[in-house]
């Protein structure tokens, strides 16, 4: 048995590939069920962010299990397996552990310690767990890369300042709209997770901003929007907000674009005629959603500053030098884990093993003290019980140094052959 992971994450692979092999939230359940019955596939988490889609699985066999997973992405990005082998990452076992770990502890964002896919990490355990997709197995590994994450981010300052890439979209909207949002009408469009970061950064950054939220679901809209002192609005009245908006957001989990060239050749077509285009400038329209939520072709436009996610982590990386110094740190502590993690796996590997062993040496112990009983009959029930006594704490201390040899070599070809040992000599 074997932990795999093949995935696409921004390091490695374009933006475009990216958004094809996205699933967003409403096809996750379809997902986890379509490779939960592959049959080489026994357990499955799905981890889709606007940085990553990545498919972990536990595989009896491993070559077929990688092509499972290499096809289901092909398959998703409507691609080849070449070019879905061009930009993959592909890892198991303890790679696949460290790189788990790194990625909730914010080490393989574009923004250095980010707190936002701490929490993507966690629920996309919590939904594999709900489709009966995750076991034991994923399920733990998935708690633990959480522990960590939470360790780094307590233990180090590398979530100091700004840590997600909600704040870091309304930074790249506030310098494109002339260095500052306050007083300024700003469009938030789609009130999930990301969303409400959104509104929470305009909030700290931008207080003075007219903040409207644009929903499929106009009560979620305007409850979001409440938290900023705004006021929200159905998919219906997103038109109008719009063309009244001197800069919009956008992160849906919509798999189609929501603004095309149509609409927004309208919307400029509004603002001139109103007169806002000339008094502000460009609509700037920042698009985080992965896919995108904005057709790219809208950059065409005249009266339109389209930025995407490519401009979003390009500015996220240059903010990161103020916390470059504490990503050593944050490895250690990862490091500390991944270790804490693969000796509690050894222990839980070996812990069948030597639990039989036990049980058969109680069983031999429990034997021998019945048919010696008789001849000890002048012995009384405290002397009795002494006796007893004494043979378990000898049997304890029998046991205790292979139980220790087992635990540690568990998960090694040492430990295999101690195993197979064991098994023979007393027939486990």
């Amino acid at each position: 048995m074997s932990v795999v992971l093949v995935g696409l994450e921004h390091h490695s692979a374009p933006l475009d590939l990216l958004e094809r092999v996205a699933v967003p939230e409403e096809a996750l359940g379809k997902t986890l069920g379509a490779l939960r019955d592959r049959s080489n596939l026994s357990e499955v988490v799905v981890l889709s962010t606007c940085l990553r889609t990545e498919l972990y699985a536990v595989v009896d066999r491993f070559h077929e299990g990688v092509a499972d997973l290499q096809e289901f992405l092909a398959t998703s990005a409507g691609t080849t397996l070449e070019v879905i082998e061009e930009h993959q990452t592909v890892l198991f076992d303890d790679a696949l552990t460290v790189h788990l770990f790194e990625i909730a502890a914010g080490l393989r964002s574009s923004v250095l310690g980010e707190t936002e896919v701490l929490g993507q990490v966690r629920r996309a355990a919590e939904r594999a767990e709900a489709e009966r997709a995750a076991g034991p197995v994923l399920s733990g590994l998935f708690r633990r890369a959480v522990k960590a994450g939470r360790q780094v981010r307590s233990s180090t300052a590398i979530a100091r300042g700004a840590t997600s890439l909600s704040h870091v979209a309304v930074e790249l909207a506030t310098a494109r709209s002339g260095g500052s949002l306050d007083g300024r009408r700003v469009l938030v469009v789609g009130a999930g997770t990301m969303g409400e970061g959104i509104v929470d950064a305009l909030g700290k950054s931008a207080p003075g901003a007219g903040i409207t939220v644009a929903n499929r679901t106009v009560e979620r809209a305007r409850a979001l929007a409440r938290r900023a002192g705004g006021d929200g609005v159905g998919m219906t009245g997103l038109l109008g907000a719009l063309e009244a908006a001197d800069a919009v957001l956008l992160s849906t989990g919509a798999s189609l674009p929501v603004l095309d060239v149509d609409t927004m050749t309208s919307v400029v077509a509004a603002r001139r005629a109103a007169g806002a285009g000339g008094r502000l400038g460009p609509l700037v329209v920042v698009d985080v959603g992965v896919p995108r939520n904005v057709d790219p072709a809208v950059s065409f436009i005249d009266g339109v500053e389209l930025l995407d996610m490519d401009d979003v982590s390009e500015l996220a990386e240059r903010a990161l030098d103020g916390r470059r110094g504490e990503v050593d740190g944050a490895r250690e502590i990862v490091h500390q884990e991944v270790e804490r993690y693969r000796a509690d796996e050894r222990a839980r590997g070996a812990a069948p093993i030597v639990s039989a062993l036990r049980n058969r040496v109680a069983e031999l112990s429990a034997t021998e003290l019945d048919r010696h009983r008789n001849r000890l009959a002048a012995l009384d029930e405290s002397q009795w019980d002494e006796v007893v006594s004494v043979v378990t704490d000898i049997v304890a201390k029998v046991l205790h140094q292979p139980t220790v040899a087992l635990k540690e070599a568990a998960g090694t070809p040492r430990g295999e052959r101690l195993v197979e040992a064991l098994r023979s000599l007393f027939d486990l």
